[in-house]
């Protein structure tokens, strides 16, 4: 029998405030999503599901490859005319103070696969700076398992719809994912100081993996 225990994501990021400088590093970032107790009483998470996407090189990328480090999600197309050039503004900065970690990534969704292609993407993020995908991939894919993981996974806004530019609506945000693929942290990638608080936030998280303890 499941025993549900938290709100939705939406709910606890708004509510999550400052946290105390007396908790421990990777106290301070809350374990957001639904959680249930089972039959053997122990607690079980909302985790990301399994997924394999396709990255500007042609790797295609799982669930398993990102086991034992933290990335940061998000969803965009490379057409995108509003908040995405904002949001890859932001993001690089994330990748450059992290690009030499090996134990993080960036996963950055396309929502408009047959469009943004393989190929596409690899230009798109040559043009960012971004010569390779050691740290920073570039996804495309089904279309409607990337709407699926973007809603029910990440639990973040993703569909197309006529009446937006660019034919699609999707969130700006940015999602912290640890080692166990939780989502610990939900950032407002067009807005410098959100970014800032994931750029304070991405160490909290790493260092148990630098000690040993992923």
């Amino acid at each position: 029998m499941k025993k549900l225990l938290l709100l939705p994501l939406i709910a606890l990021a708004i509510s999550c405030g400052a946290p105390s400088e007396k908790t421990s590093e990777i106290a301070e970032l809350p374990i957001l999503g639904e959680r249930y107790v089972d039959d053997n009483q122990d607690t079980v998470y909302h985790s990301i599901a399994d997924f394999a996407f396709v990255n500007q090189v042609g790797d295609t990328i799982r669930k398993e490859d990102m086991a034992g480090k933290i990335y940061v999600a998000d969803f965009f197309f490379t057409t995108c005319p509003t908040i995405c050039p904002v949001m890859k503004k932001e993001m690089l900065r994330v990748y450059e103070q992290f690009k030499g970690d090996p134990n993080f990534r960036i996963l950055s969704h396309s929502i408009d696969p047959s469009h943004d292609t393989q190929v596409v993407l690899k230009d798109y993020a040559e043009k960012l700076g971004v010569p390779d995908a050691a740290t920073w991939n570039f996804l495309t894919g089904d279309q409607e398992k990337i709407f699926e993981i973007g809603q029910t996974s990440y639990l973040t806004t993703t569909m197309a719809d006529d009446m937006e530019p660019g034919g699609f609506l999707h969130s700006g945000a940015f999602l912290l994912v640890d080692q166990q693929g939780r989502i610990r942290g939900v950032y407002d990638g067009t807005k410098t100081e959100q970014v800032d608080r994931l750029l304070a936030d991405i160490p909290k998280l790493l260092k148990p993996c630098e000690l040993g303890h992923p």
